[in-house]
């Protein structure tokens, strides 16, 4: 087997037991926060927002050193620094005793996560170009089967075992990705002795930088629109429900579906968009999501979200991946690792703002106007993206 495809295996599950690790911990997030000693569904609601996001944005802070470090020392090394410091720290989460010791754990997370970001650089770099966008868009169906497998073991352990049991498996499988990572992933790396180069000099190795930047700010929009509803959904499932009784369940059966169907979209999507372009997968990815949101906020009980989250699922399933390709291919070797850390500061931030912005709309106004305000954004973003890259690709 070719080392591009035996990496690709191996990151591929070590992409799946992280995601699934992390994303047990998001359905009952409200839920702990309530059992740490929260009881105001408004001030559950920010905090639940501020708890998911205060771990992306010090993530967007600290991913472009991680990239000049991945392009110094390797992605390998970056893969196991991931997945050992957060096993040890999400471990920490299940012993805390006030929801100000959960910020500061997750704001350690972010310090040290980034396994799925080190994948992808890892990935990229080491992948022929034109497999570029399969390789990716298999990729992040690890992360996909992650979220479809992660939310329901969740909500299941919540429910049976406790919500300790989900920190402590979680701390488990992220052990795993290190040990997996550490035997078998194998980098053709060679060392570099120069000194790394500044913010000034990548920028000027850029051979399209208003390509580059245009996929920067979607890459922001788009996370901030997808994100503004995940960590409240689990109060808006406990609306909608008659018997909350099984809402942690409910909540992680939700959640998973989106995961589902991406898992099912997401190497399609990837081989259309080396067939047919990644601009077009895009486009069309974008206006379908931001369809799909409106009806979100009209639905009358926790069946019909999970339907429509499938759709949406099945249209996001090809969008990052997609801006993945396209960087890769507009970016040299020596800075990929720089330029995938930009775009990933991107995301994250993009990621803090929807999860803050979406708890406070949701505590100001209700959580319905943050499906509307979501669809808004995507449908512009939709639009920005067709003047900034799909024109010019189509000329």
């Amino acid at each position: 087997m070719e080392i591009w495809r035996r990496n690709l295996l191996v990151c591929w599950f070590g992409v799946f037991v992280t995601s699934a690790g992390l994303s047990q911990v998001i359905p009952i997030m409200p839920l702990y926060i309530a059992h740490l000693g929260v009881e105001n569904t408004a001030e559950i609601e920010r905090w639940s927002g501020i708890a998911f996001g205060i771990t992306t944005l010090v993530m967007a802070l600290v991913s472009p050193i991680w990239g000049k470090a991945a392009d110094k020392y390797g992605r390998k090394p970056m893969l196991l620094r991931a997945s050992l410091g957060m096993a040890v720290v999400v471990t920490a989460m299940g012993f805390v005793h006030n929801v100000y010791q959960l910020i500061g754990l997750r704001l350690l997370q972010g310090t040290i996560s980034g396994f799925y970001a080190g994948s992808i650089t890892l990935i990229a770099t080491q992948t022929p170009k034109n497999h570029t966008g399969w390789a990716l868009g298999t990729l992040a169906t690890g992360s996909m089967a992650g979220m479809l497998i992660g939310p329901l073991v969740g909500g299941f352990l919540s429910e049976h075992v406790g919500m300790q049991s989900v920190f402590l498996s979680t701390g488990v499988l992220l052990l795993v990705a290190f040990f997996l990572s550490l035997f078998f992933v194998k980098e053709q790396f060679t060392r570099s002795e120069e000194e790394a180069l500044g913010f000034q000099e990548v920028w000027r190795q850029l051979p399209n930088q208003g390509l580059v930047i245009t996929l920067i700010i979607t890459t922001f929009v788009l996370q901030a629109a997808l994100y503004s509803i995940e960590p409240i959904i689990t109060v808006y499932i406990a609306e909608l429900s008659h018997d909350t009784t099984h809402v942690a369940l409910l909540s992680g059966l939700v959640f998973a579906s989106s995961g589902l169907a991406s898992f099912i979209a997401a190497p399609r999507l990837g081989k259309l968009s080396d067939k047919i372009g990644s601009e077009k997968v895009m486009l069309t990815a974008l206006i379908v999501a931001g369809i799909v949101f409106i009806p979100q906020a009209l639905v009358e009980n926790p069946w019909q979200l999970m339907a429509l989250r499938f759709i949406l699922g099945l249209a996001t399933a090809g969008l990052l991946p997609s801006i993945n390709t396209l960087v890769r291919r507009s970016v040299p070797d020596a800075v990929a690792g720089r330029a995938f850390g930009y775009n990933q500061s991107a995301q994250f931030l993009g990621t803090f703002s929807g999860a803050v912005a979406g708890g406070q709309i949701a505590a100001l106004f209700g959580i319905h106007y943050v499906f509307f305000i979501t669809s808004f954004l995507l449908l512009a973003n939709a639009a920005w993206f067709y003047q900034g890259i799909y024109r010019k690709a189509a000329l």
